[in-house]
Parts: structure tokens; C-alpha cells; sequence
């Protein structure tokens, strides 16, 4: 969800394994969180604690990963399970996103949030002109914002409710439909990353009632025109993982399959989507889905997630 940081040097440089940089922040364990790097901090909103409870509205922001801060203990924006998180005009956007779990009013959500600090929150006059979505990707490319796919209904996310539309805006109030329906099939719990000048969809699929995963990536130049760099990725078919592009090249960590039933803590690198090679590391963060993953100060790292219990470590790699 990152926007690519500058090379410094090639991956194989980098140190032996990852390092746990904290066993125990200080937010409560969780998966399925916003996270962005925003004015030299990293940060983590919301997110999802159990099925039977509320989402946590609460802001974090930590400047080394290990000591962290509570910004805001209850935020005004609801939908805070798997929403879109950007950084764009020097300020922080949530959108979309899950409220409450499984409990019998949930719902997915298009309203459009930002802030400048992380406390003062200030919602769009408007909601969103793409409807309310869950497992939505987004990035940003070409000083706009970009959301991709997504499903309307997380528990009852039939094929009717998978989307495969593209939209864009230059100021989080006005959005463009650039296709209602991009050559790749409808999904959420995907990725995109702005690489080589270019937008990329990486796997995702659909959780309940009918699961389906995919390896597949894609790449466009103007988000209507989209080829399949490869229909079948090296990395299993795979949801709720993390991609990001860093040091010229994609990412890819972590996430789950049903099929088998696993979560992964596999890392792969790519510099063209086509041939990918699996990160190989001494040591590595235990396997999980559904955690934060930043590119920061140069780094990799990675937050939380769920690792069979809920996580709130902090790793990094670089």
C-alpha cells in the first residue's frame, strides 16, 4: 500500500534473517489494521480484535517501531477492519472498510476520512462515489488516489458482491470511474503497488461464503488498460498478505490460504512480476496474515497480524 522508497542497495545484502525489534508494543494485539508511514512515524488505526466485538478506532504512531504512542484513543470513522490507508497531500486518509465483525449490524463503509496529525480528523462532505467496500486496494500514483476491487459484503461476499471496478481522485472528494471492469476478475483481499511507473494487482480472491485465491499479477500503465505479467506466481494462491515495492523491486509476505488451510510467513522479491525469488533468512517472524507491512527509513518491517494468537510484535529487515 506504499508508494516505492528510493534504492539504496540489492536485497542481497541485506542482514542474515529479520529482526524482532519489539515482542510486545504497546496497542493491543490485532490483524487487518490501517497502517502508513507518515511523517517519519510509523502507524497503526484500527483494526480488528474478535468477531463478537467492535472494531478498535484507536491511533499509534511510533518513530523506531519499538516505543509507540496513542494518538487517539477513540477516532470519529467506524469501518476500521481492512479499510484503505494512504498518505497523500501531507495527510493521513481512511477509507472504505469493516465495522463491528460479525455481530448482527456490521457493515461495509465508503465514507472518506484524513487528518494532518493523526488526532484532528475531518470527514468528506460527501461519501465516497464507489459503494460500500471491504478488502479494498489502494495506492497512490500519477498525485492521485487509487482504489481497486473489493467486496461489498465481507461474510456474504458471493460473486455479486466482488468487484473488479477502478477509481481515482485528486482530492478525496470527486472520484472518476476510470472502468467498472478491469481485465483482472473481481476480488478484494488483494494488493497494489506503484512499481516501475506502473499500478499492480497482486493475488487476493474471496473469503466466505464460496473462498477462491489467487497467484495471479497484473500491471497497467493508466489503470483501464491491464496485462497479466503471470496467471500463476511461484507464492501460493493466497489473501490477506502484504506487498510493497522496495530497494526496485515488489514484495510479497505472509497471508493465508484454505486451501490448504495455512497461514505463510514466506517472503519473495521480484524485479520484473514474472520470476520471483523466495527470500531465504536465518530468522523470520512466526507465520501469520492480515499485518501491517511498511517500507521505513529504508527497511522492511512488518506489525501485528494474525499469528494464531493476534500478534503486536514489530520486525524489520534491511
Amino acid at each position: 500500500m506504499l508508494s516505492p522508497t528510493p534504492a539504496q542497495s540489492s536485497p542481497e545484502t541485506f542482514e542474515p534473517g529479520w529482526k524482532l525489534v519489539t515482542a510486545k508494543a504497546a496497542w493491543q494485539p490485532r490483524d487487518s489494521m490501517g497502517y502508513v508511514a507518515f511523517r517519519n512515524r510509523l502507524w497503526i488505526l484500527g483494526g480488528w480484535f474478535d468477531s463478537g466485538s467492535p472494531c478498535p478506532r484507536d491511533v499509534w504512531s511510533s518513530a523506531d517501531g519499538c516505543h509507540w504512542e496513542l494518538e487517539l484513543r477513540e477516532a470519529p470513522w467506524r469501518h476500521s477492519d481492512f479499510p484503505i490507508c494512504l498518505v497523500f497531500r501531507d495527510r493521513m486518509w481512511v477509507m472504505g472498510g469493516w465495522y463491528n465483525g460479525r455481530l448482527p449490524y456490521c457493515e461495509a463503509g465508503n465514507e472518506v476520512w484524513s487528518t494532518g496529525n493523526g488526532y484532528d480528523w475531518s470527514r468528506t462532505p460527501d461519501k465516497a462515489a464507489w459503494s460500500p467496500r471491504v478488502g479494498a486496494a489502494g495506492i497512490i500514483f500519477r498525485n492521485k488516489m487509487w482504489i481497486f476491487g473489493g467486496v461489498e459484503k465481507y461474510f456474504a461476499g458471493d460473486e455479486s458482491h466482488l468487484k473488479n471496478d477502478v477509481w481515482y481522485s485528486e482530492n478525496g472528494e470527486t472520484w472518476d470511474l476510470v472502468t467498472h471492469t478491469a481485465a483482472w476478475s473481481p476480488r478484494a483481499f488483494h494488493q497494489s503497488v506503484v512499481f516501475d511507473d506502473k499500478l499492480w494487482i497482486l493475488g487476493g480472491g474471496n473469503y466466505l461464503p464460496n473462498y477462491k485465491a489467487f497467484n495471479d499479477v497484473w500491471c497497467s500503465e493508466d489503470g483501464v488498460n491491464w496485462h497479466q505479467v503471470t496467471g500463476e506466481a511461484p507464492w501460493s494462491e493466497r489473501l490477506w498478505f502484504a506487498a510493497v515495492a522496495y530497494r526496485d523491486r515488489l514484495w510479497i509476505m505472509g497471508g493465508w490460504s484454505n486451501d490448504p488451510f495455512q497461514d505463510y510467513n514466506d517472503v519473495w522479491h521480484s524485479k520484473d512480476g514474472v520470476t520471483w525469488t523466495r527470500l531465504e533468512s536465518e530468522t523470520v517472524w512466526s507465520k501469520r496474515h492480515a499485518q501491517a507491512a511498511y517500507v521505513f527509513d529504508d527497511k522492511l518491517w512488518i506489525a501485528g497480524g494474525h499469528a494464531r494468537p493476534l500478534s503486536n510484535e514489530v520486525w524489520r529487515l534491511g
